[in-house]
């Protein structure tokens, strides 16, 4: 056999042995810490169905952005906002952006403080309120809760200067000191005395009740209320298991436990009837 003929079947096995090996990597999943719960239970679904493993990291989306931006591996980023994901495409390292959950914003209080939706705004005006948020720009809850505050100057003259400067930027940043683990943040925080209002996401809800029962869920009312679009990307270069990962996330079976976990799920099919 001629040693070109040779050479090249040698390089066939080796690329073939490559992609064999590849076929059986896990899928590197970066999502939004708010999807933890909701993404760990599609990921298990995904293995099931399929037996590839996802090996995931949750965080802050924008630093898991940050992370990305500067060779982190990464497959699939499931982000908090659109506009994480959106710079990463800016960038040349991502495919398409897709919306593909909702989320809230709602407020959770200490049970000794006295506050309704009605009085929302008046009692996180009050000085002696301590009134917890993430932190913007390291994390989209914190940019959420900032766009609570603009709305808040429509209600109330100075309401936005006043609140930026006294909320207490608690979590999501890269020196927030986190909560025990399997503990959720929020309630953790609230409990000890940190915060006496917390801004964060409405999927909390079900965590908080678990752990904090006595702590208050507060709608926003309609004149501060904030929605959060996700956004969910696949890197450049990404394997086949991570699109089809990312196909899973927006099926149907991947919207019915994002919606089993509090998320609205825009790929759902409308019910009739």
């Amino acid at each position: 056999m001629h040693r070109p003929l040779i050479a090249g079947i040698l390089l066939m096995a080796g690329a073939a042995t490559m992609s064999a090996a590849r076929a059986q990597e896990p899928v590197l999943l970066h999502s939004a810490g708010s999807l933890r719960a909701a993404l760990t239970e599609v990921a298990e679904a995904f293995t099931v169905q399929t037996r590839l493993e996802v090996k995931p990291v949750f965080g802050a989306s924008g630093l898991l952005k940050d992370r990305i931006a500067r060779g982190e591996a990464a497959e699939v980023f499931a982000s908090a906002d659109l506009g994480n994901p959106h710079a990463l495409g800016q960038a040349g390292l991502t495919g398409p952006v897709v919306l593909f959950a909702r989320n809230e914003l709602c407020a959770f209080a200490r049970p000794e403080i006295a506050v309704t939706p009605e009085t929302l705004l008046e009692r996180m005006l009050d000085s002696g309120i301590k009134l917890g948020t993430s932190t913007p720009k390291a994390d989209p809850s914190g940019d959420y809760a900032f766009q609570v505050f603009a709305r808040a100057e429509a209600v109330k003259p100075g309401a936005k200067a006043a609140l930026e400067a006294k909320a207490l930027q608690l979590t999501g940043s890269a020196s927030s000191t986190p909560a025990p683990d399997g503990a959720n943040v929020y309630g953790y925080k609230l409990a000890k005395g940190e915060a006496d209002i917390f801004l964060a996401y409405c999927t909390n809800a079900a965590p908080i009740a678990k752990e904090q029962p006595t702590l208050k869920l507060i709608r926003l009312p309609p004149a501060l209320a904030v929605g959060a679009d996700y956004g969910l990307t696949v890197m450049t270069g990404a394997s086949p298991n991570a699109w089809r990962f990312a196909m899973f996330i927006l099926s149907g079976d991947g919207q019915a436990i994002l919606a089993r976990h509090g998320f609205s799920a825009p790929t759902l099919p409308r019910e009739t009837g």
